[in-house]
């Protein structure tokens, strides 16, 4: 008999962490891979805010503190969702916790209950569902077509809502796709939720700042004001302020959800890193000038691989809107055998054979829940991503 508790046979590893290991293992022997497998930004943290950190340590700001976070930085999240998003919280309607990942864990993990259902659109960041499962609770796939850009529309939504449904996931712009719903997209979709008073809605919206050409990213809550009672806003530093591994992330709703994810929290990590937050708010509060360099930066190497993958045999990319991800069909690789003598039945064999054979690291799409697709971030150089353009090349001319 396993030691093991038996919920833990509905959930997964993370595969976008499977990927990166196992590079960083044929690294370790050697090859020369190229990761586009792990969605971090390459850009260092802004100086200011780690010598905010550095200060914060250096006057001792290391002890405990409360378990929804400090005040300073509460009072500072608050000021943030007012500001850049047209939504009015209190501190008392704030929580941050290790990260936006560790957010989303309490916040399901003090909601869903066996038998509820959580609605997730497809294509989606991996650790929805698995989370949803570990509560026992049942992840209803809605499938965001590659013709609609990769968002569900009211009818989808519309169709997929029951007297089970908990919440509904959104997560705009989105990994994997990079797609985001523009204001009249969030509008019909409000529109239907207001209408079933049993539904939650969480809104991840930790790409919030990185956008291109123009796109003008909203957050529901701002949208749909009527959705306030029953919203919570997700967010968090990683993405925005290259902070990945600072491991700051927050949610911002009604009291009592918040109330119960702290709850949650008290028993598990506590708090989040004290001079962590600290320096959060110095981040929060200052000037986000450097976002469009980087975000010009950013495009340029999306231009640059969409142009180059959409030259290549068996692959269509669409343009995203957002975030730092392509997520290409394969569709015409399936079927097809390698160079090597592999066989391509799906999308993980082609990410297989590609990181086997060439030594690029993509994450199949059946990750995502959309086949048969690949994820690749172009979070990192503008010349790897050009050398990796060239293998993918030299990959699907070897199929046949």
């Amino acid at each position: 008999m396993s030691i093991l508790a038996q919920r833990l046979s509905a959930v997964k590893p993370s595969p976008t962490l499977a990927v990166t290991a196992k590079s960083k293992e044929l690294k370790a022997a050697g090859y020369d891979v190229i990761g586009l497998g792990i969605g971090e930004p390459d850009f260092p943290t802004p100086k200011h805010i780690v010598e905010a950190c550095k200060q914060a340590l250096d006057a001792g700001d290391t002890k405990y503190t409360v378990v929804p976070g400090t005040m300073e930085f509460r009072k500072a999240i608050c000021r943030k969702l007012k500001r850049e998003n047209n939504m009015d919280y209190t501190p008392d309607q704030i929580m941050v916790s290790c990260g936006g990942k560790g957010t989303l864990y309490n916040l399901i993990t003090a909601t869903v209950d066996p038998g509820d259902e959580v609605i997730i659109p497809a294509p989606y960041w991996v650790s929805y569902p698995d989370m949803v499962r570990l509560c026992g609770g049942t992840p209803v796939f809605v499938q965001g077509k590659e013709e609609t850009g990769f968002k569900i529309t009211a009818k989808d939504l519309e169709a997929a809502i029951t007297e089970k449904t908990k919440w509904f996931i959104i997560n705009s712009p989105s990994n994997p796709s990079g797609a985001a719903y523009t204001h009249d997209e969030l509008r019909a979709l409000a529109d239907v939720l207001v209408k079933h008073k049993n539904v939650w809605v969480m809104s991840d919206e930790i790409y919030e700042n990185i956008v291109y050409d123009g796109f003008k990213n909203e957050s529901i809550g701002a949208v749909a004001p009527e959705l306030m009672d029953r919203l919570v806003t997700v967010n968090g530093l990683a993405k925005s302020f290259s902070m990945t591994g600072w491991r700051v992330g927050y949610a911002a709703g009604p009291v009592e959800i918040i109330k119960g994810a702290c709850k949650v929290q008290s028993q598990s990590t506590t708090h989040a890193t004290t001079f962590c937050q600290t320096a959060g708010v110095v981040a929060l509060d200052s000037s986000m000038e450097f976002l469009a360099e980087r975000n010009e930066i950013f495009k340029a190497r999306r231009d640059m691989v969409v142009e180059r993958l959409n030259k290549i045999p068996g692959i269509t990319c669409r343009v995203p809107e957002g975030a730092f991800y392509l997520y290409p069909s394969i569709k015409g690789c399936i079927g097809k055998t390698t160079a090597s003598g592999k066989k391509i039945e799906s999308d993980t064999d082609f990410a297989t054979a590609l990181l086997e054979d060439e030594y690029v690291a993509v994450v199949p799409g059946v990750a995502f829940g959309l086949s048969p697709y690949m994820r690749l971030s172009y979070a990192t150089s503008t010349e790897a991503l050009a050398k990796a353009c060239d293998r993918i090349e030299k990959f699907c001319n070897g199929l046949k």
